[in-house]
């Protein structure tokens, strides 16, 4: 038996005793009536004393419980009228119908009973207090910091009460704020700059000016890093390092760092403007996991053409600048060690894919085809990996199929590529550097070995870890670039008239008949396909198109309005298989309007919006388009919404295109 069961067991109970009394008082009766009426007397007695001694504990614990609830209401209504953290009651519709002292002396008014919370502090929202899940509340007032906790109290069952009321508790959290704040300021920020074609304006200034102009770089450099109290060292001829707080960054954001604007308005002499590139690394770890921030922010600026500066915190990634076209490089180098370079790829592999992007355009199909015969030359397997032909591409691929049907064999789909695909394979991606963006995405899990080459400006996605990289912005087009590696990959480059053909169409779409993008290795590439029996007249009948797509696009042009008296929008509602191709089209004719300096045009495909920009130079669609999710170039972009409708999209590319004029009147 447990010991204290046992314990209460043997404890007498008063009343069990007083019956036993009685019981043997009655039994006494029977036997000895005179002895018994003496046990009744005491007996009553007992009983007596009994219910006087119970009397008197429940008076004396009824005096006790009251003097301990008015004490405990003295005490509590002390402290809740002294509390040193301000307090605050407030109905469910926000009025303040109770609070302490010490809230009172936070506030500047005096009178602010039955005042609304919410016109006190702006920052509370009464519908947030109210809710289930009872968060803090974080506001400011004057120079002070309060973290607001609370508890909602059911007052309907109370009389004359018919709702909630709540208890705001104030406390005060400036300390850790500041603190806070101060760490934040504090943080190390690390940029690496570049400038980005130093060794073209050193060669191409006069030697009596050349010492003044790269002076004035490093001056205007270091008196930039001295206006944000930063820690600059040139530890090469064209490259800076920057180190400053974190303080100074949103200063520099708010002026979209106008460093840019300054070394690119350096004129003492120079034959051709400056351009800076910068990278800015934010938030690592650690001084060197910023570093390494830094260095892949500065590659991507490098990679989207230079001109601007890139800030890259973790995977987020923010751009400043980039308006300028990209500058042409003149030094073939880089061309010739890239084509050694595939070779040798080529001829370590046992299978080459060549892979484009989606909904293959003239450019894309044109580099794929060039990657091919560079296979071919090395006899190696090769395959083009392609869903199938597209309005874009169906006159250059109906005429392979005529010219050169062995590519037919060569072309698989995603699927089939998928299946055959292994580690030791190797893959060229051309005309794309987004893995969402490629025919197949899954295959670049599947090879290790990825060669990129691409001319477009490089964006936040980008293929991990590729074994080679041919990114050039500054080139007019993919097929140029494939071009040049053919050139340099082989001693004598046979090509057919249809190969040729092909790489001439690639580039004549993306300069729009050599008129825009257009450099002199873009005509050394033209002149080398022509030596090669490339055909202009070919070439244009790869772009014709039938009467109904005149039609359509003389009805997107029709239907354009103007907005900010330079930019053309249009749409085209019909939603047909060629739609994003009339919707390219149309957005290269609207720029033959006086005045129109960019255009857009909006159209329905596959039940996404597409968007396709196009600009004579001075306007950045690439910019404008971007904030939207896609990229592209400076004079030519696009993009894909999904889940709007073409009204939303149409509305959304508006505001895109207030904000990038709002940004470069900041600028």
């Amino acid at each position: 038996m447990d010991i204290k069961k046992y314990f209460k067991f043997l404890t007498p109970d008063i009343k069990a005793c007083l019956f036993v009394i009685g019981v043997l008082v009655f039994i006494l009766a029977l036997y000895k009536p005179i002895i018994a009426f003496f046990g009744v007397l005491v007996l009553g007695y007992l009983i007596y004393y009994y219910w006087k001694d119970v009397h008197a504990r429940k008076e004396e614990w009824t005096m006790y419980v009251e003097g301990l609830e008015e004490k405990f209401n003295s005490l509590t209504e002390h402290a809740v009228f002294n509390m040193p953290v301000p307090l605050t009651m407030i109905e469910e519709d926000g009025t303040i119908s109770w609070y302490n002292t010490k809230f009172l002396t936070m506030m500047e008014e005096e009178e602010i009973l039955n005042k609304k919370i919410g016109d006190l502090v702006s920052e509370i929202k009464i519908e947030d207090i109210f809710k289930e899940d009872k968060k803090p509340i974080d506001v400011k007032i004057e120079n002070k910091y309060y973290k607001i906790y609370y508890n909602i109290v059911d007052n309907k069952k109370k009389a004359n009460s018919d709702n909630l009321v709540a208890m705001l508790y104030w406390i005060d959290d400036t300390d850790f704020k500041l603190l806070k704040n101060r760490y934040r300021d504090e943080k190390i920020i690390i940029c690496v700059a570049q400038v980005d074609n130093y060794d073209e304006v050193k060669s191409n200034t006069d030697e009596v000016n050349r010492p003044i102009v790269l002076a004035e770089i490093d001056k205007s450099i270091n008196a930039f890093a001295t206006s944000i109290n930063g820690l600059v060292r040139k530890y090469e001829n064209d490259k800076y390092i920057i180190i400053f707080e974190n303080e100074h960054l949103k200063k520099l954001e708010a002026k979209r760092f106008n460093i840019l604007d300054k070394i690119r308005e350096i004129d003492l002499g120079n034959k051709i403007p400056i351009t800076l590139s910068m990278g800015i690394g934010i938030n690592g770890k650690d001084p060197n996991e910023t570093y390494e921030y830094a260095k892949a922010a500065i590659d991507i600026a490098l990679g989207r053409g230079g001109d601007q500066a890139v800030l890259k915190e973790n995977d987020r990634l923010s751009f400043y600048g980039g308006k300028t076209k990209a500058v042409e490089k003149r030094n073939k180098v880089k061309s010739r060690v890239i084509s050694h370079a595939l070779r040798q790829l080529i001829d370590q592999s046992e299978k080459v894919f060549v892979m484009g992007h989606k909904n293959a355009d003239m450019d894309s199909f044109g580099a794929s085809i060039g990657i091919l015969r560079a296979v071919e030359n090395r006899n190696k397997k090769g395959f083009l990996v392609l869903k199938g032909s597209n309005p874009s591409i169906k006159n250059i691929y109906d005429r392979m199929a005529k010219e050169q049907p062995e590519y037919l064999n060569k072309t698989i789909t995603p699927e089939e590529a998928i299946e055959i695909a292994d580690k030791s394979s190797l893959l060229v991606v051309v005309d794309n550097h987004k893995p969402s963006f490629t025919e197949a995405p899954a295959l670049l899990d599947i090879v290790e070995k990825v060669v990129l080459i691409d001319h477009h400006r490089r964006g936040a996605e980008f293929i991990k870890n590729p074994i080679l990289v041919y990114l050039e912005p500054y080139a007019s087009s993919t097929c140029e670039l494939v071009t040049e590696i053919l050139y340099y990959m082989e001693d004598k480059m046979e090509l057919t008239n249809f190969e040729a053909d092909a790489l001439l169409a690639g580039i004549s779409v993306d300069t729009k008949n050599f008129t825009f993008q257009t450099g002199v290795r873009t005509f050394e590439a033209a002149s080398f396909l022509k030596r090669a029996g490339a055909d202009t007249t070919s070439v244009k009948q790869l772009f014709k198109d039938d009467y109904d797509t005149y039609i359509l696009k003389a009805e997107v042009v029709k239907n354009a309005f103007i907005v900010h008296g330079k930019m053309a929008i249009s749409r085209l509602e019909e939603n047909i298989d060629d739609s994003v191709l009339i919707a390219a089209q149309a957005a290269n004719d609207l720029l033959n309007i006086n005045g129109v300096m960019a255009s857009f045009v909006l159209t329905l495909s596959n039940g996404k919006v597409h968007i396709s920009g196009r600009s004579l130079g001075q306007i950045s669609v690439q910019l404008i388009l971007e904030k939207l999710g896609g990229g592209g170039h400076l004079t030519s972009a696009g993009t894909q919404l999904n889940d709007v409708t073409i009204d939303e999209a149409e509305k959304m590319l508006i505001d895109s295109i207030d904000e990038y004029l709002k940004e470069g009147e900041d600028k």
